[in-house]
């Protein structure tokens, strides 16, 4: 199947206006800024980990850790599995939830002007029936020594504790590759009660083979008066 191009954008645009005429997902916020490449036979651990602290804030002090089993399960598609624990002072950490995510790169790398893949994840809230669907477009186009690398997803909760409703989530990522094992970046994210931006810092260290690990940390600070002041981001990834 051939995917075109033009059918992307209209639907990214269509995102971008459910991302400003509708509420926005009132969630974590901050992750990871996805890319749209599967390798082929990749497999792989996931480690996560976000702090956000700001005074008197209702998100104050929160911490959450996620960690994943991943491996492809075709040449474009990839199967990650989580397990996520969050803690909120003054309470211990707890296993808060399980997460399955589906990642499907449409189109192959340099094939048209901007990649292209489809992120598919489904989230359940331990001990609290909830849970959380989020779908959407990944896009990421090169600039020279540049990457501007874009998440547009919509999100759909529902369970005895949350109202059934769609929201929306718009991530994005500018990279500058200078090397391999270090390339800096802005981050922006953008949620109900949360709009934030922020550097970040990445990098790959190759071993033998497909073996890697990718490493990221950023610092997101808010830019308007509903978002926390900090939110520390960070994750490391080994792929073999």
């Amino acid at each position: 199947m051939r995917f075109s191009p033009s059918v992307f954008y209209a639907v990214s645009g269509a995102l971008m206006l459910l991302v400003s005429g509708h509420s926005l997902a009132d969630g974590r916020v901050v992750d990871k800024v996805y890319h749209p490449y599967v390798q082929a036979l990749e497999r792989g651990v996931e480690y996560r980990y976000f702090y956000q602290r700001q005074a008197d804030h209702p998100d104050n002090n929160t911490m959450g850790q996620k960690l994943g089993y991943g491996f492809s399960v075709a040449e474009r598609a990839a199967l990650e599995i989580y397990l996520v624990a969050d803690r909120v002072s003054p309470e211990d950490y707890k296993l808060s939830g399980y997460e399955l995510e589906l990642r499907w790169m449409l189109t192959e790398q340099g094939q048209y002007s901007a990649d292209w893949g489809m992120l598919f994840e489904l989230e359940r809230q331990n001990n609290q029936d909830n849970y959380e669907f989020t779908t959407g477009l990944l896009m990421e186009k090169e600039f020279g020594p540049t990457s501007l690398t874009l998440n547009m997803l919509a999100v759909y909760e529902w369970g005895k504790t949350l109202n059934s409703e769609w929201e929306a989530e718009f991530r994005a990522q500018y990279r500058y590759r200078w090397r391999p094992a270090i390339q800096p970046a802005i981050e922006l994210y953008v949620g109900e009660n949360y709009k934030g931006a922020g550097p970040s810092l990445m990098g790959v260290h190759k071993f033998d083979k497909q073996k890697q690990l990718k490493w990221e940390l950023a610092v997101i600070m808010a830019i308007d008066n509903d978002t926390v002041d900090r939110t520390l981001r960070f994750a490391l990834e080994y792929e073999f």
